[in-house]
Parts: C-alpha cells; sequence; structure tokens
C-alpha cells in the first residue's frame, strides 16, 4: 500500500470530491513539475487542514492562505529578503539551481513546508524542510509531503515541531475542507 493509501486510512477525505485541477496549467504557471504524491493529495482531499493543524496549499485556491501560487510567490520574496540581508540558507540550498516551493503551513506558527528542489532530481525525488517561520531554523525530512505529513500525523516523524506520539484524540485524526473552517469565500 502506497503513502497516500495509508495517509486515507489514517485521516478520511471529505465525502464531496474537491474540484478538479488542471495540473498542466499548474505546472505551467509554476515554471515546474510537481510531486505525483502532492497532485494525489491535492486530488483526494482539496484545500484545507490536517488535525486543525497543517493546512495544504493547493492551486486556485478561493483563500489566498491556502492558495499555492499567492504563496510561492510570497514565500519566494520573503525568503530571497531574508538571504539577502544575511540570513543563513539552510542546507541543500547553496548548491547552484536548488530551489524550496511551499506546499503547507502550520496553524499559528508561521512555519511552512517546503520541497527542496535539487538541480537533476525529479520532483519525485524532492523532500521536505521545515522551517520555524518566525526564524532561521530549518529541518530536513528525507522524504515526500504525504510521506511526511502521514509521519507528522502519527507523530513518528524525527523533529523538533512534530512528534510525541499518535497526537489524534479519540475520534481520529480528521481533514476539514477550507470552506468548513474558513467559511465560503468572498471573492
Amino acid at each position: 500500500m502506497g503513502d497516500l493509501e495509508n495517509l486515507v486510512l489514517l485521516c478520511p477525505p471529505p465525502v464531496e470530491a474537491p474540484p478538479q485541477v488542471d495540473w498542466a496549467a499548474v505546472e505551467d504557471a509554476l515554471g515546474t513539475a510537481l510531486p505525483a504524491d502532492y497532485k494525489g493529495l491535492v486530488d483526494t482531499y482539496g484545500g484545507g487542514v490536517f488535525d486543525g493543524t497543517v493546512w495544504l496549499l493547493v492551486p486556485d485556491s478561493a483563500y489566498d492562505d491556502c492558495d499555492l501560487h499567492a504563496q510561492a510567490a510570497e514565500r519566494g520574496e520573503i525568503l530571497a529578503d531574508l538571504w539577502e540581508a544575511g540570513e543563513e540558507r539552510p542546507d541543500g540550498l547553496t548548491e547552484a539551481g536548488a530551489r524550496v516551493l511551499p506546499w503547507a503551513f502550520e496553524e499559528g506558527s508561521g512555519a511552512f513546508l517546503y520541497w527542496l528542489g535539487r538541480p537533476g532530481r525529479r520532483p519525485e525525488e524532492w523532500t521536505v524542510l521545515y522551517n520555524e517561520g518566525r526564524g532561521p531554523l530549518w529541518e530536513h525530512h528525507d522524504m515526500g509531503c504525504v510521506a511526511f505529513l502521514r509521519a507528522a500525523l502519527t507523530g513518528t516523524v524525527e523533529s523538533e515541531y512534530f512528534g510525541g506520539g499518535d497526537a489524534a484524540g479519540p475520534a481520529g485524526h480528521r481533514f476539514d475542507a477550507a470552506c468548513h473552517v474558513l467559511g465560503q469565500p468572498q471573492r
């Protein structure tokens, strides 16, 4: 069984199917292909939050905070400014051509989860970087986004920020669609 199937067993997706994504158009707009596990995650869950903590960024979200395109642009500018001001880049980003692209954020902390894309590596080989958000600390996780998300939900990821055993309450893990948490968009 794959990572996505295991995540679905752990945390059921919403009953209503998420909107269809035109992945070719999304990848064209971003200027890069995206990992297949992420596309499967978005196609299964859509935009929303896992266990009230990890918000999944999705293309063309009605909510700017949850929109992959908006956050990629915003985070790119913020990180460029920090690095230009002298903040140290995380390991892996000192390599010429390496880049980060956000795929999720942590509720209330300012922390983001990024893919680390390195030259010569296919998107399926991208790994996860966690940035604490309000400071310079980064954690590298040698796995894809769905494997990381499942490990974070179960508390099995080795992390200063996630962990401590299965954090689910008696009802188990949950996913809440963005529209149920944030209300109907005003766009």
